[in-house]
């Protein structure tokens, strides 16, 4: 058995294989070198390596044979749905198949009693929403891309509404997963809670398509809120702006969104979305609830706001406002990487505690001025998650070795204030040498499950864990 490396031809995949899934799937199996180098890529900056062939899959049925071909004789399988990772999560690293998830889009149920749905695992997120608009209901979690829900249970994303709504950690309540071994299982029921065996849910939730391959997600739906508001205010400093947001958290306001941008990010987005904010470190706030719940959170946010020196609050209520709001804030990584035309974004993705949040971001922002790298930062400061991007020449080795010492530096001074690694982007292949600083002996745990799930490492190999 021949399996391909990454660039070279896809005939080097058996011939039994590609006539079984040519059986299959017909011209739904690609092996085009434009299709088979989209596939190969995410949003970072780490090198494509592309599939030896790209199947696109209908149903559940259809990844279960794609799966057991394949495993039959151990060819690489790659879960592939929007391609918006950030850590080279699709990179076929030893060739194999890529199994295209995207058009596995069905809205499967929505069950507005009991505040749940099930889809498929393509559709995505605003795809849901859009669907969800009559039942005054709506899925919060929100990590900027239109990423799909299968991706985003198997990343464990997160994003800016994640202090009041959590993370996909919270909104999964059950999974159909196929194994490496081409069966189909179901990890828990629709109950809102449960204490029957091992929590098989949360396993499959962040496994980043290493453990098994999630083809529906059942998730956790919310009352769209009665009223909205958001509001921008730049501070004086970083400290003055991270320490508006530690005493609001810890004051129990329940905000929904609190973002934080520093002045180079601001200066970025500005130019790309044609705004003209203070170039200054800036807060973005959302607040949800009752009419006299929202009004008593803006007071409450205020004045912790005023204490700091953030006095130049802007409030938006209208949609159409809000709306224009938020998309500069998610377009700010395509903001930043226009300050550098041809550039490749490279992103930190630190969480600590949210009472060292503060210490971590002015001591970050330190070594960042000190540093001649282009760089900005956002944040999900509400929960303690920021992300510092690193513009950089992939090419240039004395930026990326720059960028590199300072990414170490972030990683180890969130460890040591007891955080992560990644809050929200995963592990794939870029963050594995961080994760073993974060969990040590732990990741010998990671390893032997994922030997005894996937003996033969077939599914996404190379990625989490070293075998």
């Amino acid at each position: 058995m021949s399996v391909a490396s990454p660039g070279l031809p896809a005939d080097l995949l058996p011939a039994d294989l590609l006539s079984e899934l040519s059986a299959l799937l017909g011209e739904r199996l690609s092996l085009n070198e434009a299709v088979r180098d989209q596939h190969g890529r995410d949003e970072s900056y780490h090198a494509p390596a592309p599939p030896d062939a790209v199947a696109f899959v209908r149903s559940t049925e259809e990844v279960v044979a794609v799966v057991r071909a394949c495993a039959t004789r151990r060819v690489p399988i790659i879960p592939f749905g929007a391609g918006t990772s950030l850590e080279g999560h699709v990179a076929a690293l030893r060739g194999g198949v890529c199994l295209d998830l995207s058009g596995m889009n069905a809205i499967l149920a929505v069950r507005a009693e009991d505040m749940d749905a099930t889809v498929q695992a393509g559709v995505t997120r605003k795809q849901l929403n859009n669907d969800l608009r009559a039942t005054g209901l709506f899925f919060p979690i929100d990590p900027g891309a239109d990423a799909t829900l299968g991706g985003m249970a198997s990343t464990r994303a997160s994003g800016t509404n994640a202090v009041r709504y959590g993370t996909m950690r919270e909104a999964v309540v059950a999974l159909t997963v196929v194994t490496p071994q081409g069966e189909v299982i179901r990890t828990g029921s629709r109950a809102r809670k449960s204490a029957a065996g091992y929590d098989l849910t949360r396993l499959y939730v962040g496994s980043e398509g290493t453990l098994g391959i999630i083809t529906e997600v059942t998730v956790r739906l919310h009352g769209i809120p009665e009223k909205v508001m958001s509001a921008v205010c730049p501070f004086p400093t970083v400290a003055d702006a991270v320490n508006t947001v530690i005493e609001t958290i810890q004051a129990g306001v329940p905000i929904a969104r609190v973002e934080f941008l520093n002045a180079r990010q601001m200066e970025a987005v500005n130019r790309y979305s044609k705004l003209d904010h203070a170039v200054t470190p800036t807060l973005f706030f959302e607040f949800h609830g009752s009419p006299a719940h929202v009004d008593e959170q803006v007071e409450m946010v205020k004045a912790c706001a005023e204490g700091h020196g953030g006095l130049d609050f802007q409030w938006t209520a209208t949609p159409e406002e809000r709306d224009r709001l938020w998309a500069a804030r998610h377009t700010a990584y395509y903001a930043a990487l226009a300050l550098r035309p041809g550039a490749k974004g490279f992103s930190s993705d630190v969480c600590v505690p949210i009472s060292r949040l503060a210490d971590c971001l002015v001591e970050t922002q330190a070594d960042l001025d000190q540093s001649p790298v282009l760089t900005t930062v956002v944040g999900h400061v509400g929960d303690g998650n920021f992300h510092v991007l690193f513009v950089v020449d992939p090419d240039n080795p004395d930026e990326m070795a720059e960028a590199k010492r300072l990414n170490s530096r972030i990683v180890a001074r969130a460890l040591a204030m007891e955080g992560t690694c990644t809050g929200e982007h995963g592990i794939g292949h870029g963050k594995m040498s961080s994760l073993e600083d974060e969990h040590g002996e732990a990741l010998a745990v990671m390893r032997r499950l994922k030997q005894a799930l996937d003996p033969d490492d077939v599914l996404n190999p190379g990625k989490i864990v070293r075998l």
